[in-house]
């Protein structure tokens, strides 16, 4: 196979030799347009407001923090320009800060096979701890600041198919928490936005089903939220004593129920959003005192925000049809699921036909 693709690069590289001139043109156009030294707008989590960053002719991000403020001095915490030194490629999969900002999680791909594997830095000392994991997908952490949970994927089929409780500077065997055993299913982990819950996902393309446990308990013992039905979906967040469900167990467009925390199965949810047969829910989230739902409506991308306390809803308007819209808050780490639930802002991203993307004033 690498013999073939050889060949098949050489043989384009000999037809396209005559536009190697044209080529490097469009390139050099293409690069003039882009502000190769650029900062993302900062996010702040915990005691530090993170951020990334590009310099001219570097190839990789930088992903910095500042403690306190942006006037304080920058530490930073992964350069994938140094990761990459040596390598023939270099790709950033999950990069998660425990919850006391002292231990970072994260993965890399340096074959480009997607091939994830798993290390742990101490961002107090800069020192890479013995932590190491092959295949991973999904990296969460617990509450207690030293669990990690991480899926991995089959050898053959390349399925994530188990979850595994790790303790943060260790080395050797993990426990195993969860096997998904169905071969249509992938399983992946992940956490509430108010931190008060861990869950693991189980889905196939028509199907979900989800476990739950403490956030500050590693060690229970999962619980199912509602036993997986063919063709439908389920997706939770929290928010105080409930769980809110996107749900298209009504129709195809999903409908938002909420469920008590102490129970919340089926025969208990409460409608929040009917199905309309007219706007698909895309997503939702949760934040303390309002939610925020992603919709489609005649095809275009809409975003609602709905005030808890009172109930009241509108949707962000905007100057022109976007094609696209990322709803991000404004204290967003790397993996949305991340962001604050106590944030009052949220950041916009959006582009269309005729618009580069762009992040919009807060909202």
């Amino acid at each position: 196979m690498k013999a073939y693709l050889e060949a098949e690069n050489a043989y384009t590289d000999a037809v396209m030799k005559p536009t190697e001139g044209l080529q490097k043109k469009l390139y050099d156009e293409m690069l003039s347009r882009i502000k190769e030294t650029d900062i993302e707008v900062p996010y702040k989590e915990g005691d530090y407001f993170y951020y990334s960053r590009t310099e001219a002719g570097k190839q990789y991000q930088i992903h910095c923090r500042k403690k306190g403020g942006m006037d304080a001095p920058e530490e930073v915490v992964l350069d994938v320009n140094e990761m990459a030194k040596g390598q023939k490629f270099m790709s950033l999969g999950a990069y998660h800060v425990s919850d006391d900002g002292n231990l970072l999680a994260y993965t890399t791909d340096n074959t480009g096979f997607r091939q994830y594997t798993l290390a742990v830095k101490d961002l107090r000392s800069g020192k890479m701890l013995p932590d190491h994991a092959e295949r991973v997908g999904s990296v969460v952490w617990a509450n207690d600041n030293k669990t990690i949970f991480y899926s991995v994927e089959d050898d053959t089929t390349k399925r994530q198919y188990q979850v595994y409780r790790h303790t943060a500077g260790t080395s050797g065997s993990d426990k195993l928490a969860y096997e998904e055993k169905d071969e249509k299913f992938d399983v992946y982990a992940g956490k509430t936005r108010s931190k008060a819950y861990l869950l693991l996902f189980s889905a196939s393309h028509t199907t979900s089903e989800v476990r739950y446990i403490p956030a500050g308990e590693p060690a229970a013992e999962w619980k199912v939220m509602q036993p997986r039905k063919q063709d439908v979906e389920y997706y939770p967040d929290h928010n105080g004593n409930f769980f809110y469900i996107r749900v298209n167990d009504t129709g195809r467009n999903f409908r938002l129920v909420k469920a008590p925390v102490a129970d919340p199965r089926s025969q208990n949810w409460q409608e929040v959003v009917p199905h309309r047969a007219n706007v698909m829910l895309d997503d939702t989230d949760f934040f303390k005192n309002y939610y925020v739902l992603s919709e489609r409506e005649n095809g275009l991308p809409q975003i609602r925000v709905t005030d808890l306390p009172s109930g009241e809803s509108r949707r962000i308007e905007f100057p022109n049809p976007p094609t696209r819209v990322m709803p991000t808050p404004i204290v967003n780490t790397i993996r949305a699921s991340s962001a604050m639930a106590t944030s009052r802002s949220l950041r916009r991203g959006r582009s269309s036909s005729t618009t580069w993307p762009a992040t919009s004033p807060r909202c």
